[in-house]
């Protein structure tokens, strides 16, 4: 099977390889919808963590609040987001932590968001105008 996409500069592709290597951590992420399980994870973090079948990477990344290691070791982003949700951080934050900007530094598009190697958005065209 080609898996070119994976040359991409700074991206995790999440594919079927990825979901498999993050099932457990996403499971323990969609755990979270319910407060007594939210609660249950603020109280003790690491002994929440430690009742899944987490890799000890997995555990790592959650517990240093890494988002892009959390992904590296196969965490979807749309599961990731209830983990920063019970932490209270918002998306832009999650996002913001990604990229080494705070909350406040992310929403100007300066072109740090991108990562090196990647080229620089171009607007789509239709018509010969811009969309």
């Amino acid at each position: 099977m080609d898996r070119s996409y994976r040359l991409v500069p700074g991206t995790t592709i999440f594919d079927a390889e990825q979901s498999a290597k993050g099932y457990h951590l996403n499971q323990f992420c969609m755990s979270l919808t319910t407060a007594e399980n939210r609660a249950a994870y603020l109280a003790d973090e690491r002994g929440y963590l430690d009742a899944w079948p987490l890799r000890e990477e997995q555990k790592r990344a959650l517990l240093e609040r890494d988002l892009n290691g959390a992904i590296a070791e196969g965490g979807n982003i749309y599961f990731l987001a209830k983990w920063g949700a019970t932490l209270g951080l918002s998306f832009q934050q999650m996002a913001g932590s990604m990229t080494g900007m705070t909350e406040e530094e992310y929403p100007r598009d300066d072109g740090r968001r991108r990562p090196a190697g990647g080229a620089a958005p171009r607007p789509r065209r239709t018509g010969g105008r811009a969309c």
